[in-house]
């Protein structure tokens, strides 16, 4: 497999998480955004929306969008199950993931920052307060979310989760933990948010998300 993405893009991370967690190899091919190589006529014959990540199946099959590559992973590679067994858990679970990947990602991504800046002419500071607006009220509706879950699963009988959900990292843990790292890049305050929090430390105690990690990338420029 092959796996066009950005090391800072939060839905490469995703995808790379998730390929981690399975144990799967693939070829890491860098896409710079910031340089617009992925709006490159190279990149935008194999990517029909120009964005990353890109995942080329062993068959020679382009997927785009994390979340629909990563439910293929799932689906092909089962196990470790990055979905919980039962319909009610798995609706659960991609409640929390598109928290992240449909309310808080596509509002504060590259091209709408850049959007704000070139287009609508908005100053640094500005950028950074619609940033840390929208990110900060997103991840505390995300902290709602699990206070909910927790206390559903203590009336069920069921142990507390120091993840997003259950006790092995699922489709929500890989949306969420990107998005915490660009949270911490941009220096939005991440207090007063414990299960999130908490979910995300317990993630970057395993391997799999060590690995995937941007640090961890061939193109990181830090």
């Amino acid at each position: 497999m092959q796996l066009y993405n950005y090391f800072r893009s939060s839905a490469s991370f995703r995808v790379r998480i998730a390929l981690q967690i399975k144990g799967l190899a693939y070829d890491y091919i860098p896409v710079h955004l910031v340089k617009g190589e992925h709006q490159q006529p190279a990149y935008a014959t194999l990517a029909a929306d120009a964005l990353v990540p890109t995942l080329v199946t062993d068959g020679g099959e382009a997927l785009s969008q994390s979340m629909a590559i990563i439910e293929y992973l799932d689906e092909t590679h089962p196990t470790p199950a990055l979905m919980p067994a039962t319909a009610l858990d798995r609706a659960r679970v991609r409640a929390l993931a598109q928290m992240v990947a449909c309310e808080i990602h596509p509002i504060n991504n590259l091209r709408v920052l850049k959007y704000l800046v070139r287009e609508l002419k908005v100053d640094e500071a500005a950028k950074n307060a619609w940033y840390h607006h929208w990110l900060r009220s997103g991840l505390e509706a995300f902290e709602r979310q699990l206070v909910l879950l927790s206390q559903e699963r203590a009336a069920q009988g069921l142990a507390p989760s120091v993840l997003c959900w259950g006790g092995t990292p699922t489709l929500a843990d890989c949306c969420l933990v990107p998005q915490i790292f660009n949270a911490q890049r941009f220096k939005v305050d991440l207090g007063g948010l414990p299960l999130t929090m908490g979910a995300f430390d317990a993630c970057m105690g395993l391997p799999a998300f060590q690995k995937a990690q941007p640090s961890a990338c061939p193109d990181n420029e830090a």
